[in-house]
């Protein structure tokens, strides 16, 4: 195996690594907002928000709302 040959597999190895490592930190909850949105309601039944707000912070707002 040449020198370049190899240089270039580890290369793509540790993009392809890095790739598998980001996508279900960042792409798969893009592309499944609604499961997540169902998740968030789930987990957030029992939390009162004036409870858990600090007092002159910005209100919750909807993590996976389109700006």
């Amino acid at each position: 195996m040449s020198k370049n040959t190899r240089i270039v597999l580890i290369f793509g190895g540790f993009v392809t690594a890095v790739a598998a490592a980001f996508y279900p930190i960042f792409f798969h909850p893009l592309m499944h907002i609604d499961e997540y949105k169902k998740e968030q309601a789930v987990n957030r039944t029992d939390v009162i928000q004036e409870n858990v707000q600090p007092t002159g912070l910005k209100v919750w707002s909807d993590p996976f709302s389109r700006k």
